[in-house]
């Protein structure tokens, strides 16, 4: 797949290293030319110099020939503008890093095939790790409507030792929650479980849910939330 990504910052940069390394073809437009200098020397990918919602530099980069573009620049008017002139080179796969929520219509108004909050993700991650530092990881899609939950099977869990068929039958269970993936231990192979697969102590699964459902489903597993003391500020009179 050929992959263009609008904007060569972190995020850029990351995304384009990451896709060379799954096999795809990438090349990263930026005004910036030693952003383009160390996407090209550092990380291997194809890079030019100029604006992203510039038709010639698209043409230029191959816009007829992509299969996807990612709108990963600073600006999210320069995204949507990105993303009208992809859409108009029949790009239908669109990508766009969505920094400010009000361009969350305009993006999809505009095609954007995935809009991807970069504050939303940040802020409900950071605010799960501090409350639930032993969820390890969260993933959210569509806009945060589902969430994708990597969990631990504390020890004395009221799951471990119970089946997944027997879980998914067990009316406390969060409604319209599945179990997609099972670790047994942090050095075993990720597998896709079945309704056998028995949740063993010390183990990691992985969790689709809705967001509602999120604190309901690691009071499930009986993860404790973390209660830090708080600490007492006083304000001296001045």
């Amino acid at each position: 797949m050929y992959v263009l990504i609008g904007g060569a910052g972190m995020m850029g940069l990351g995304l384009a290293q990451q896709l060379l390394t799954l096999g795809h073809t990438v090349a990263i437009i930026d005004s910036d030319p030693l952003a383009c200098r160390f996407a090209r020397e550092k990380i291997g990918v194809m890079a030019f110099e100029g604006s992203a919602v510039s038709t010639t530099v698209l043409l230029e980069a191959g816009i007829r020939q992509a299969n996807a573009i990612v709108a990963a620049l600073r600006d999210d008017a320069l995204n949507l503008a990105l993303i009208t002139l992809s859409r108009s080179y029949g790009i239908s796969h669109i990508v766009v890093r969505m920094g400010d929520r009000e361009f969350l219509e305009a993006y999809r108004l505009a095609g954007a095939s995935h809009i991807i909050s970069t504050i939303d993700l940040a802020v409900a991650t950071m605010a799960n790790a501090i409350e639930y530092p032993q969820v390890e990881s969260m993933m959210h899609f569509e806009q945060g409507q589902v969430e994708v939950l990597k969990l631990p099977v504390p020890g004395n869990c009221f799951v471990a030792g119970r089946s997944v068929a027997q879980i998914a039958q067990d009316s406390a269970f969060p409604k319209g929650s599945l179990i997609i993936g099972y670790q047994s231990h942090t050095h075993a192979n990720l597998q896709i479980p079945n309704g056998n697969t028995v949740l063993e102590a010390g183990s990691t699964i992985l969790v689709v849910t809705r967001p509602e459902s999120v604190h309901k489903m690691i009071d499930y597993l009986g993860i404790q939330a973390s209660h830090l003391p708080t600490l007492e500020v006083s304000h001296p009179n001045l």
